[in-house]
């Protein structure tokens, strides 16, 4: 079975610790992560870390995932109106597998996208009012899971939100076998 996680980052000012922390998560598990990103290229975090971008986000084919995984800071508000980014929103939340997993300030880009209507979530308390305006159910813990969907808060709660996303999957793995 592939184990593939899609990390979609913005090209500048991403939240360093809530891409980084997951990723080690994710691959000492056995995960492989491609990095989506509306540019290619290096994308810069907020705080100087710079990641190779693998993939243009309008290539991204959710069926070839686990999991699609938006990571946080203030560069993902350029994806709050980004086509490609809410396309990918949408079509994860979608499929009939695999998760959609949000942190920080990314869970305005799945509420941009339409697909939070009744769904618990928490995420940077700076989108507590976007994410209520489009019918989410805001929580303001650190991780919230509803259903294939998980949400993170922001940067401290960066470890956790990856421990639940994997727990997610094995979870999910299981019931397949």
């Amino acid at each position: 079975m592939s184990k593939k996680i899609l990390m979609v980052i913005a090209p500048q000012d991403f939240r360093d610790e809530e891409y980084q922390i997951p990723r080690q998560i994710f691959e000492k598990e056995g995960y492989a992560v491609t990095v989506a990103s509306s540019r290619l290229g290096v994308a810069k975090g907020s705080q100087g870390m710079t990641v190779p971008v693998d993939l243009l986000l309008q290539s991204a084919k959710v069926s070839d995932y686990d999991a699609v995984v938006f990571i946080g800071g203030k560069g993902s508000w350029d994806y709050f109106e980004n086509r490609d980014a809410q396309r990918l929103a949408r079509e994860a939340a979608a499929a009939p597998e695999g998760l959609l997993c949000a942190i920080c300030s990314a869970p305005g880009i799945l509420a941009k996208a339409g697909i939070l209507q009744g769904k618990r979530v928490t995420s940077f308390q700076r989108e507590e009012a976007l994410l209520k305006e489009k019918g989410a159910l805001f929580t303001g813990k650190d991780v919230e899971t509803d259903g294939r969907l998980i949400t993170g808060n922001g940067p401290q709660a960066a470890e956790a939100f990856a421990k639940s996303i994997v727990e997610a999957l094995k979870v999910k793995q299981e019931t397949k076998l």
